[in-house]
């Protein structure tokens, strides 16, 4: 399973935490703070109870949540399967428009064939997807653009 990523904006930069104080706040175990101290995690000394300074904390949090970001390079879209990204199946994209000015591509992964998208804005696509023939699909209506909306109302069953 893999693990979550710790808000590390719960840690009051002021503060000094003992390891099940740290724990409590950021919702985790007492043994993965430990873990955290093998990997990097400075402690206030080497006294017990061992003490962990509030600034130091969101730190180490800050770098370990921006090393497991995995962004993606121009041409390419992230498939969850493969954790990795990809580039699409066969060059095909299609955009689905959410809203006037952004939307998303979607496509299938060349190595496993699951489905990818990427949230894109509409005038950055040639961009990020050069060399690309992007298909645009027509967006979703809403409600308030069809002429007969809904015809389950129940303002006819009031009278």
């Amino acid at each position: 399973m893999p693990s979550r990523r710790v808000n590390p904006h719960k840690v009051k930069q002021h503060r000094s935490y003992a390891v099940p104080d740290l724990a409590k706040c950021l919702d985790v175990h007492k043994n993965t703070i430990r873990n955290w101290q093998r990997d990097g995690l400075e402690p206030v000394d080497n006294s017990r109870p061992i003490l962990f300074h509030g600034a130091t904390v969101r730190d180490f949090l800050i770098r370990r949540n921006k090393a497991r970001k995995r962004p993606c390079p121009q041409g390419k879209m992230y498939c969850l399967s493969c954790r990795d990204p990809r580039t699409p199946a066969r060059g095909l994209l299609e955009y689905l428009p959410m809203t006037p000015t952004t939307g998303n591509l979607r496509a299938l992964c060349e190595c496993c064939g699951t489905r990818m998208h990427r949230r894109v804005r509409k005038v950055e696509i040639a961009q990020i997807m050069a060399g690309y023939a992007v298909q645009m699909a027509e967006g979703h209506t809403s409600i308030i653009g069809k002429r007969d909306p809904a015809p389950n109302c129940d303002l006819d069953q009031e009278a």
